[in-house]
This record gives structure tokens, C-alpha cells and sequence, in this order.
């Protein structure tokens, strides 16, 4: 399936009721369209059904994120042959919507079409080489957290929330018919221990899984609370007992064998690549991103002693400069506060300098708890159900503290998110004109399901938020233009490090001083950085500067064809427009619709 990080779905144009909990309800969702959508829309979301009737049984977290209805009180299929039944479906799927491109003339239709197909395609290849390279082992805890963190949320309406105590029973095997999910995992792993070739998770992997595991639990019971479900201590004490005893058996059978070199096959890699969109040549990436480490490393020099002369810091170097200024430190009590005075400023500029239009709502953010910091330790945003959206919006997320850390204070503590200069750009990517922006907008304009659940690329989605944090940088103060440098530097830094750890070019400890030492990150944000590049999300991380890389190079191809009539609040708002398509058929979509349209209107004022 595709990621789930930071994708949308459908519109708040046309809320689509309670969430009946019925098969019929589930293909209402998918048909009905928000009544500024064009006709073809609908057509397209019906046709999105099919698969989504497909994936859903096996993935039911993954359409509950989405706010697919008749899935809050089902968990993941981790039943034997799974893997070999999900591929199975998929094809089934694959087989209709095939049917239908065959008959299919509108052009939307179609191309959604296409995506659909591709989207199989991708599943069935992902599915095929982690069985054919990689020993199913589950960080089952986490999963149990984040089944339950999708429901009670403020983003999710009341009537799902209800079913959240069936979801934890199913889990903990309470419920009718139901295994514990945890003797699943036990299950899928122990079965295919006979074969020497496949490869054991990392020891990285498995020794921070055995670590959040009491935050997890803790954090399990305090969404009940917080949420007043009642009549869960029977679920809550089991779900308990078997995170406990999963941790343990992890601790015992897994650790042992698990594998120091975090280095995957070639074909895995090579997939992961192309599963989050870069679809370049790994070494062609690293040469791009190493010329830009020097580039904006020589910008970040230029600019910090002016920084350091309007702050009073005794330094000249930005890495000194950097290291002052993060002494400014903001207490957590404070911090919401203190970013709610960025974010509040932001729209202003954004509406005064035509970058965007903007919602005229709000931006919600909120701290994370302990165990959502653990099973993410950065800054997000968490989109709201948005299949049968009633009004709830998205939440940019901000961790406190490190759960995951080895306890070593100074080793452990985060310095990377809780000072002045870092709002700014932070705000710009999670908030507006970033994430929550493009959500929004894919949300209110009534974006296809193909283009918004099943397109969804990260090269998109994190490329458009980098740009975003560009779009800004002019406007900011001189302390937050440098701290904007410092982020993009580190997007460069992961286009580099992430192919280079699993092609075998660098190690870890030498990676690990390029994000300290000319990234300037915390050591703690530094390892949380190279578990994304080895075993969390291995190619995720290039997604960021490569993503914005196509979207400079588009917009310089769109400004010289346009001249004089180039409308960039026009041209974000076009890109917004299109959902989450990959580079090159947003660039097709913009040369051939964007650009003939402009060229048609008046010469726009310099």
C-alpha cells in the first residue's frame, strides 16, 4: 500500500453523514462528490472503490485514516498467508479496473484509472520482495498504539471514537473469532525462521521497539481516559499483559539474531526509491545534493554574521551562531504559545505577498504525548478523517522529549525544535503554506480519490512543503531565514546519506558527524535521523530535496514560457490543484493546461 504519512482524501465540500457502519455506507463514501466537483469526480471515486473494497479488509487502519467508514472496530490481517491473500486481492482489483480503462473515454477518468493500476502494481511488487527478501517481524506495539491514536483523536468525530474498545478487544484477541495480534506477529515471524536467506530486522529496529514499549501501553490507557471510553479496563489490562509479554519474546528471540548491518538488497532499495517517487538515478541524486550542501553551507556562512550582529552573539561561524541561538530555548510550558505567534503571523504575509490563497481558518497544533513523540519523534501533521469530513481539521504536531532515548540525558534530549529562530520554517512545512495547506486545499477543491489516497507520492508531499518553507523565507526575520537554511541543508544532507548508508558508501558514525557537526543537530535528532534512512523509511528521507528540486525546475520552465504574464499565486494554486500527482505528470497537467491558460489572460504587473 502506499505510505500513509501526510496523505488526504475527498472534501469538506459535501459532508457526507454519520458513519453508518454498512457495506452500503462504505460505497456511499466512495460515490458521493462535493457539489463544486465536476461530474467525472464521482465517477472516478466509484471506480477508487473497487480497490479500496480490495485493500481495505486487510489494511482497516489504513482506511479508517482516511475516514473510510465500516473498518473503526476490524484490525490488520495478520492471518496465515496474508500476504499471499493481499496480492491476491489486489489482482482481483486490478483485473476490473483493467475492464474499465478499456472502456473509459473521459481523460480524468482515465488517468485516475491509470494511478489505480499503478497503485496495484506498486503493492503487489512491494509485498512480493519483502516476502522474497525479509523475515516478517512486526513492531506489533506500535501498531496497536497507532490503530487506537487513529480513533481517539480530536480529529476523529465522536460516532468513530465508539468503536475504539472493539478495536483494542480485537487486538487483544477479546473479542469473538479474534488472536491477539500480538500471537499474529509471534506467528508470521516463527514460520519462516526455517529459511537461512531471508533477513532478520535490525538490531537498531527491534532494541527501539523494546524500548517504547511501556510508553506505548501508557499511552494506550491515557487516550481512554482522555476520551472517556468506558467499560475498557478488561481490554486495557490485556492489551497490557501482551505488549508486555510480546516485548519480552522480542527481547529473548529476536534481538539475539537480529542483524548489525542495516543495509538492504539492492531491489529493496531500489523499490523504496521509487515507492516514495524519486525515480532518479541514486547516483545522479547524490551528485545534485552534494553540490547543494556546498552551495547553501557558503549561503548559511554569508548570512550568519549578520545574524549574529543583530542578535549580539560573540561568534561569526554559522555553526557557532546556530549553537547560540538555540540556547534561546523555549520551556514546554511555553511552547504551544510561542508558536502560535509564528503561525498567527504567517497568513498575513502569505495573502500580502500573493504567494497562495489561504483558508480563512485558523491553523490547529497541539503538543504531542509521550507515546505519539515515541512512535514519531518529529514534527508532523496529523490530517483529520476526511472521508464524510464534518468540519475537523488537521493538526500540526510538535513532540516533547525523547521516550525512545537509551537515558543518557545529555545523549537523549532534543534542542532541534524549541527555540525562537526554528517557528518559523518549521510553522511553513507542517502548517501553512505546507502541509495543512495542501491538505486543506485538496479537501475544500474536492481531489479525486485516486489522486489524493492512491497518487500519493512523498516527493509530492514533502517537495511542496520544502518549497513552501522557500515561498516564506524572504518575509522572515534574519534569525529564521538561517534556521530555514539549516533545514534545507539537512534535506541535502538526506539525499546524500540515505543512498550512500544503503548503497555501503558511508557509515553510520561518519553520517552521523555530518548531521552534527555541519547540520548542527542534536545528537538525538541526528539518530533518529539515520534510523529513518536504514530501517524506518529507507529512501523516504530523499524524497524532501528532490521533491522541491522538481518543483523549482517547473516553475522556471513555467516563468520563462510565461514572461511577463507568470502569476505565482496563480501557479501554488494551480499545484494545489492537482492533488498528489508525481513530477512528471504534474508537469504534464501544468504545461498543457496551465500555461495555454495563462498565456490567454493579461500581462500580470512586474
Amino acid at each position: 500500500m502506499k505510505p500513509l504519512v501526510l496523505a488526504i482524501a475527498l472534501s469538506l465540500a459535501a459532508p457526507l453523514g454519520a458513519f453508518a457502519h454498512t457495506d452500503d455506507a462504505r460505497a456511499a463514501a466512495a460515490t458521493a462528490a462535493p457539489a463544486a466537483s465536476p461530474a467525472w469526480v464521482a465517477r472516478s471515486n466509484a471506480l477508487s472503490q473497487i480497490l479500496i473494497d480490495a485493500q481495505a479488509p486487510f489494511q482497516p487502519e489504513w482506511a479508517g485514516f482516511f475516514g473510510i467508514p465500516g473498518y473503526d472496530d476490524r484490525v490488520a490481517d495478520l492471518g496465515p498467508d496474508h500476504a499471499e491473500r493481499y496480492r491476491a486481492a489486489m489482482a482481483g482489483a486490478r483485473a476490473k479496473l483493467q475492464a474499465r480503462l478499456e472502456v473509459e473515454r473521459d481523460a480524468n477518468v482515465r488517468q485516475d484509472l491509470q494511478i489505480l493500476l499503478g497503485s496495484i502494481d506498486e503493492s503487489i511488487e512491494g509485498s512480493t520482495l519483502s516476502e522474497r527478501y525479509l523475515l516478517p517481524w512486526t513492531d506489533a506495539p506500535q501498531l496497536i498504539f497507532g490503530g487506537i491514536n487513529g480513533l481517539l483523536s480530536a480529529q476523529t468525530p465522536p460516532e468513530r471514537r465508539a468503536f475504539a474498545l472493539e478495536r483494542l478487544k480485537r487486538y487483544a484477541g477479546l473479542a469473538e473469532g479474534s488472536t491477539p495480534i500480538t500471537m499474529l506477529a509471534r506467528q508470521r515471524y516463527e514460520e519462516r525462521l526455517t529459511n537461512p536467506d531471508l533477513l532478520q530486522p535490525t538490531k537498531l529496529e527491534v532494541q527501539r521497539a523494546i524500548d517504547s514499549a511501556d510508553t506505548y501501553v501508557a499511552g494506550i490507557r491515557k487516550l481512554f481516559e482522555e476520551y472517556g471510553i468506558q467499560g475498557a479496563d478488561e481490554a486495557l489490562d490485556a492489551i497490557a499483559r501482551e505488549i508486555t509479554a510480546y516485548a519480552d519474546w522480542t527481547r529473548t528471540n529476536v534481538l539475539p539474531k537480529a542483524r548489525e548491518d542495516t543495509r538492504l538488497p539492492p531491489e529493496l532499495y531500489a523499490f523504496g526509491l521509487k515507492q516514495y517517487g524519486t525515480d532518479i538515478d541514486p547516483q545522479l541524486l547524490m551528485q545534485r545534493a552534494q553540490l547543494a550542501f556546498m552551495e547553501i553551507r557558503a549561503q548559511m556562512q554569508q548570512l550568519a554574521p549578520l545574524v549574529a550582529q543583530a542578535k549580539g552573539i560573540d561568534a561569526t561561524d554559522y555553526r557557532g551562531v546556530i549553537t547560540a541561538l538555540k540556547r534561546d530555548t523555549i520551556p514546554n510550558d511555553r511552547l504551544e504559545a510561542s508558536y502560535r505567534q509564528v503561525i498567527d503571523a504567517i497568513d498575513p504575509i502569505i495573502d500580502r505577498e500573493g504567494i497562495v490563497d489561504v483558508p480563512q481558518r485558523e491553523m490547529q497544533m497541539r503538543l504531542g504525548s509521550a507515546a505519539e513523540s515515541a512512535a514519531q519523534p518529529a514534527p508532523h501533521f496529523r490530517p483529520a478523517p476526511l472521508v464524510g469530513n464534518t468540519g475537523q481539521q488537521g493538526t500540526f504536531v510538535l513532540p516533547v522529549g525523547n521516550p525512545g532515548g537509551s537515558g543518557d540525558a545529555a545523549g537523549d534530549a532534543y534542542d532541534d525544535f524549541n527555540f525562537d529562530a526554528v517557528r518559523w520554517t518549521l510553522s511553513a512545512h507542517e502548517g501553512r503554506p505546507g502541509h495543512e495547506l495542501q491538505f486543506t486545499a485538496m479537501v475544500e477543491r474536492g481531489v479525486s480519490l485516486a489522486r489524493s489516497m492512491f497518487a500519493f507520492n512523498s516527493v509530492n508531499v514533502e517537495g511542496w512543503a520544502l518549497y513552501a518553507e522557500a515561498e516564506l523565507v524572504p518575509y522572515e526575520p534574519l534569525d529564521g531565514q538561517l534556521i530555514a537554511l539549516q533545514f534545507r541543508l539537512l534535506r541535502a544532507a538526506r539525499a546524500m546519506l540515505d543512498p550512500m548508508l544503503n548503497l555501503g558508501m558511508i557509515d553510520r558514525e561518519r553520517a552521523g558527524r555530518v548531521l552534527t557537526e555541519e547540520v548542527m543537530l542534536s545528537p538525538a535528532m541526528a539518530r533518529q535521523e539515520l534510523d529513518r534512512y536504514t530501517f524506518n523509511a529507507p529512501g523516504q528521507a530523499t524524497s524532501y530535496f528532490y521533491g522541491y528540486t522538481r518543483i523549482l525546475e517547473l516553475r522556471m520552465r513555467t516563468e520563462l514560457a510565461l514572461g511577463d504574464k507568470f502569476d505565482r499565486r496563480a501557479f501554488n494554486n494551480f499545484l494545489l490543484d492537482q492533488g498528489l500527482l508525481p513530477p512528471d505528470q504534474l508537469a504534464e497537467a501544468v504545461e498543457t493546461t496551465f500555461i495555454p491558460a495563462q498565456m490567454q489572460g493579461p500581462r500580470q504587473p512586474r
